[in-house]
């Protein structure tokens, strides 16, 4: 077995990690990542979620969506999931390959160099497009070619700027 499955398999059975208010990533040397969520954070969540509900049918948005990375397994805020995705799939935990797009909302503790990877993570693991939504509300988009002006996924991307 994979010892990042592994490791992933511990800790969604260990009550200790059952409703805190954080993140919980692990690394390829089996360490235990965890980030706190601010409210803007769930915020954007749910406003990446509507959005990708309204500008794409016929799949599915699942939030903190947990994939099988080279570097451990990495949670994807928002993710969304065409129906052959969730066909071939469905709710299997973590993931083994990335949905067609993963979004990462930027928490005061990322940094850069964590966001560039995880975009490169989610990429290689199949995920169209990756897009980034930092702190002031604005997105970047990613997709294996690099950065885009806008996704070419869905049409209109929009968020409430942080106040």
């Amino acid at each position: 077995m994979n010892p990042g499955l592994s490791l992933w398999k511990q800790v969604l059975a260990d009550p200790l990690f059952r409703d805190i208010p954080y993140k919980v990533e692990t690394t390829r040397g089996g360490a235990i990542l965890m980030s706190p969520s601010s409210n803007w954070h769930g915020s954007a969540r749910v406003q990446v979620g509507l959005c990708l509900c309204k500008g794409l049918s016929r799949g599915e948005v699942i939030t903190a969506c947990s994939i099988l990375t080279s570097y451990g397994v990495k949670v994807a805020d928002v993710a969304w999931a065409s129906e052959a995705f969730m066909a071939e799939h469905g709710y299997r935990t973590p993931y083994p390959v990335a949905p067609e797009i993963c979004v990462e909302v930027v928490s005061p503790g990322n940094s850069v160099a964590e966001i560039e990877a995880k975009v490169n993570l989610y990429l290689a693991k199949g995920a169209l497009e990756v897009w980034v939504v930092r702190n002031d509300g604005s997105v970047d988009f990613f997709d294996k070619t690099g950065s885009r002006p806008r996704s070419a996924l869905v049409k209109k991307v929009a968020l409430t700027k942080r106040q």
